[in-house]
């Protein structure tokens, strides 16, 4: 009798990519003209990512240049979970953050789209932060991995397939 095949479906982003992106961001909003004596600037501290300009409109466009950045170094637009502008005194602010980790809500829509979509004798299970895809055949796993690279709500990758 043949053992069951199984796969992990887990959402991560590679911090020291973000890292990088985030001091390319630095590096281009001291440089560029519009940004001159804007008090434009992007910081990470622990968690967070916090933007300041100015203005509500310089904010977002700190925003956009480190969402272009993330983008360029491949990781998803998904990860970050950005916040709207919000005053602070003088200046706007925008605080943003990772997402890593499947969060408790989406596993359970993503086990029912596994459940109702996928293919039968494929099971889920959730295991803390990530998903346990099991079935007795590998095609089967790989449908229902096609099935998930179509979700929306996160960035998912696949790893120990087995």
């Amino acid at each position: 009798m043949a053992s069951d095949s199984t796969f992990d479906v887990v959402s991560k982003v590679d911090s020291q990519e973000v890292s990088n992106a985030l001091n390319q961001a630095q590096k281009e909003i001291v440089q560029r003209y519009d940004f001159k004596g804007v008090g434009a600037e992007i910081d990470f501290s622990g968690e967070k990512i916090l933007m300041k300009a100015n203005s509500e409109e310089r904010v977002k466009a700190v925003l956009d240049i480190f969402q272009s950045k993330l983008v360029r170094r491949n990781i998803s637009l998904k990860s970050l979970d950005a916040g709207e502008p919000f005053a602070s005194g003088k200046e706007f602010r925008i605080e943003a953050e990772i997402v890593e980790g499947i969060a408790q809500d989406i596993a359970k829509k993503i086990n029912k789209l596994i459940r109702d979509e996928g293919p039968k004798g494929v099971k889920s299970t959730i295991q803390g932060d990530e998903l346990r895809v099991s079935s007795k055949s590998r095609d089967d796993l790989q449908s229902t991995m096609a099935l998930l690279r179509a979700f929306e709500d996160a960035d998912l990758q696949f790893v120990n397939f087995r």
